[in-house]
């Protein structure tokens, strides 16, 4: 499942609809992301913690939260905190990444999403996301995370102001990362989504182009294991076809539980499939399902 705390966020990324300021948002009290989580007590393996940048919570409030989460499912893999919110956690706190890194991570911390890296560029990042962190930062980050064994996944927007080029600088970057650390366990790329934004007036990408992006991505991050199809993002039938485009992982369950795509425009409206529905989707495709836990061992096929 994901938990998505606030809303309430210091960056305004222009591609970005999920962002709202304190008078919009909203933010979840401690005792409702606890009862959320309490609701699939015994039959989730993952909880994925992402979502804005709230300016006034820090990184003793999560810790405290993780700490409350692995009391009530010590055994679930908790995967949180993008690069972008744990660059604020830590700058705020005044501490640096690797001791900010190992207090989340002795408070139950597993791993680290993707999210925040967009595109690397940084003329581009300063039309699209000023506020955010650099790319230089975001892969700082996720070295560190690495050296202390807390593995990531990578991620890349595309399809709003970017190029080519600035494509494969950005796969560039990874690529020379993961030879250096092998920390990275999938590379996801995202399609930009055009509703409710400040980019609303560029077209999407095509799915000829999508599919083309997976292939490349394939083939040119050849130190990655995985290339993820996102399909809460890229919907479930481009999904699909992104199997025949070198992609051979998808997300789990999730159980309409994120909503940051569907509210960009993304087709998956609720995005959730159990799994009986993840097995027959695979299966469409003429290809085998196989079940893995969040470190990517193999559990069942």
């Amino acid at each position: 499942i994901h938990i998505e705390p606030t809303n309430i966020c210091v960056n305004k990324c222009k591609f970005c609809n999920f962002y709202k300021s304190k008078e919009e948002g909203y933010e979840l009290s401690e005792n409702e992301i606890l009862n959320k989580i309490k609701q699939f007590e015994g039959n989730i393996t993952e909880i994925h913690i992402v979502g804005a940048t709230h300016p006034d919570r820090d990184v003793f409030y999560y810790e405290n939260i993780l700490k409350k989460i692995k009391q009530i499912l010590p055994e679930v893999h908790i995967k949180a905190f993008s690069a972008v919110e744990l660059d604020y956690m830590f700058t705020k706190a005044g501490m640096e990444i690797e001791v900010g890194l190992k207090i989340l991570e002795n408070a139950g911390l597993n791993s680290i999403p993707g999210g925040g890296a967009e595109i690397f560029n940084e003329n581009v990042r300063k039309e699209i996301c000023p506020e955010k962190i650099s790319a230089k930062r975001w892969l700082e980050i996720h070295e560190t995370a690495h050296k202390l064994n807390i593995f990531s996944n990578a991620t890349m927007l595309y399809g709003h102001i970017e190029n080519y080029e600035h494509r494969i600088e950005h796969l560039s970057m990874l690529r020379k990362l993961q030879d250096k650390t092998r920390g990275f366990k999938t590379f996801i790329p995202l399609k930009f989504r055009n509703k409710n934004n400040e980019l609303q007036n560029i077209k999407e990408s095509t799915i000829t182009e999508d599919l083309k992006n997976y292939a490349v991505s394939r083939i040119f991050l050849d130190n990655f294991e995985h290339i993820k199809a996102y399909w809460p993002n890229i919907g479930k039938k481009i999904a699909q076809l992104s199997f025949a485009f070198g992609v051979d992982d998808v997300d789990g369950t999730i159980n309409d539980t994120t909503k940051i795509f569907s509210e960009a425009g993304a087709e998956e409206k609720n995005p959730a499939m159990n799994v009986e529905e993840i097995i027959d989707f695979i299966k469409q495709t003429k290809r085998q399902p196989v079940e893995r836990d969040s470190e990517y061992n193999e559990l069942k096929s």
